[in-house]
């Protein structure tokens, strides 16, 4: 067995993807509050909102509003996604310091999705890759649905490679894999990362993993076996599974933490200071974490 990573890198997603799929309205100044929260915590690479359409993404609306707000710290970089040129020339008064493109590894996903097939799907971002590589902004792609889908079901490594493949082709520089309904294992999680490593350098890849089955975690210490060092994860499991009902989405950041605090394995990070942030954005929320470890840090502080 390889030894793992001497450190990782943690990409927090909770203000974007976390908190995109909120039902009710959340304030822009929460928003702004929760990025400054993680960053006293150390998170050092944050996705801070996304410039899309309102009407498709209501939630998301204050995009300008929320980087006009964020007071940024040294040593943090700040991504955005933008699905289109209009939102990536939209975000360009924000400064971002990465934008984030998406494409799907399954062609019935693309199509029941955004009416188009992959390869259409991809295309349309080229343009924006290229305006933001001209402007010097470095663009990071998320390969959704690697490990399943929920209109096709399994996706194999060469679907996952595939996309990879169109991705590196209209210069994506950093390619993420992730397992957007949570489905994968250990296994099917290397076998996809192994595809995503052909094609870019070790610290240009990097993993996504939902825990709607439980699987995160496991998934993540199979991919440090391979050397991976770089995963998305969000503050207190912000962000639900939208095809697994009640089930959670995102990684929870601080179970993340944890098992990599007790395997020593550096992340910069001050768990005390972000389950602090957990528990803060879920009271927002009116509900508790969905972070086992916050849960657990936070019962056993009222205890003592």
């Amino acid at each position: 067995m390889s030894p793992l990573p001497n450190r990782v890198t943690l990409v927090e997603v909770g203000p974007r993807d976390g908190l995109q799929n909120e039902s009710r309205p959340i304030p822009a100044a929460t928003k702004i509050e929760l990025v400054e929260r993680l960053q006293r915590a150390g998170l050092r690479e944050i996705e801070a909102t996304s410039y899309v359409s309102p009407k498709w993404v209501p939630q998301m609306a204050d995009a300008a509003e929320v980087m006009a707000g964020v007071t940024r710290h040294s040593g943090v970089r700040y991504s955005v996604l933008t699905p289109n040129l209009k939102g990536f020339e939209a975000a360009l008064a924000g400064r971002p310091d990465e934008i984030v493109v998406f494409g799907a590894a399954s062609e019935a996903f693309s199509q029941r999705n955004i009416n188009c097939g992959i390869e259409e799907s991809i295309e349309r971002f080229r343009p924006v890759v290229e305006a933001a590589r001209t402007q010097g902004i470095k663009v990071r792609c998320a390969v959704s649905c690697a490990l399943g889908c929920p209109y096709q079901g399994e996706v194999t490594a060469d679907q996952v490679e595939r996309v990879v493949r169109l991705m590196k082709g209209i210069g994506v520089q950093h390619c993420g894999i992730a397992d957007t309904i949570g489905v994968g294992t250990p296994r099917h999680a290397q076998a996809a990362l192994e595809r995503a490593l052909k094609h870019f350098p070790l610290n240009e890849v990097s993993g996504h993993f939902h825990d709607t089955y439980g699987q995160a975690l496991a998934n993540i210490y199979a991919c440090l076996e391979m050397g991976v060092h770089i995963f998305d994860t969000s503050v207190a499991g912000l962000g639900g599974c939208p095809y697994a009902r009640g089930a959670t989405g995102n990684v929870a950041t601080e179970d993340v933490v944890f098992m990599l605090d007790g395997l020593g394995v550096a992340t910069g990070i001050d768990i005390d200071a972000l389950v602090d942030a957990g528990a803060w954005i879920s009271g927002e929320l009116g509900r508790p974490p969905v972070s086992r470890v916050g849960r657990a840090l936070l019962a056993r502080r009222a205890s003592l």
